[in-house]
């Protein structure tokens, strides 16, 4: 990870559409880590550390995330309590899948008596279920809302709702069936676009990232346009 380029427009335009009070909230992620590794060496927790410090401290009254990329879950959690974070969101927390980076195993245990371990209560876990970029034959027998289900279970703070891949939609059914099964939080993490952001109003959170760049394409940088399109849409939309 190249930290000399970790302080241009991509931290500091996002910040400053934050600051304006244009986003919700933000999530810090490695999206650009590739290729991703199920060995993430501390190297990346700690680029990962001082970046969110840095975001923490020019947007420090928004709600602020994390995700390290492949599956690094504790050490999000440690990074969100040095950086003052709020939340982190998970992958593999329940139920084993096979990923683009290899076999991601259930978490959920560990994790939580990590977060206890180190004081980090406070900070919320929304765990992906049925994650994209992923097979999952091997739980092909257990349905999304059964899934939601164990997540709520293991004690998530909220569940995180997918299509297949980065910038692919969610399936509204599954957020209508997930939401009936569990009483936490459900979050929509892909494929919101302009056009069918109606049919996740009922989600407690979207989660955006390949339509806010240029072009809606995730690798692009941040499209001011764009996002204050999409952010007057949604304002209407909330009416």
């Amino acid at each position: 990870m190249d930290m000399a380029r970790n302080d241009g427009w991509s931290l500091s335009g996002t910040c400053t559409l934050a600051w304006r009070k244009v986003f919700d909230g933000l999530i810090v992620e490695n999206m650009h880590d590739l290729p991703y590794t199920v060995y993430v060496g501390p190297e990346i927790t700690a680029a990962m550390a001082v970046i969110s410090a840095a975001v923490k401290h020019t947007c420090p009254h928004l709600p602020l995330g994390i995700q390290i990329l492949c599956s690094a879950n504790q050490q999000a959690v440690a990074v969100a309590l040095a950086a003052g974070l709020d939340f982190i969101r998970v992958e593999g927390f329940v139920f084993s899948h096979v990923a683009d980076e290899g076999i991601i195993n259930a978490c959920a245990g560990d994790l939580q008596r990590y977060r206890k371990q180190i004081g980090a209560q406070h900070v919320q876990i929304f765990a992906d279920i049925k994650k994209k970029h992923s097979a999952h034959a091997l739980t092909a027998d257990v349905s999304i809302s059964e899934t939601a289900k164990a997540a709520e279970l293991f004690l998530a703070d909220g569940i995180v709702l997918t299509g297949t891949a980065t910038g692919m939609q969610a399936d509204p059914k599954e957020l209508k069936e997930v939401e009936r099964a569990v009483k936490i939080p459900v979050l929509i993490g892909s494929g919101v676009t302009l056009e069918n952001a109606r049919n996740y109003l009922d989600a407690n959170a979207l989660i955006i990232g390949s339509y806010f760049k240029k072009e809606g394409y995730w690798a692009n940088s941040v499209d001011p346009d764009r996002v204050k399109k999409f952010m007057d849409h949604i304002g209407k939309l909330r009416e």
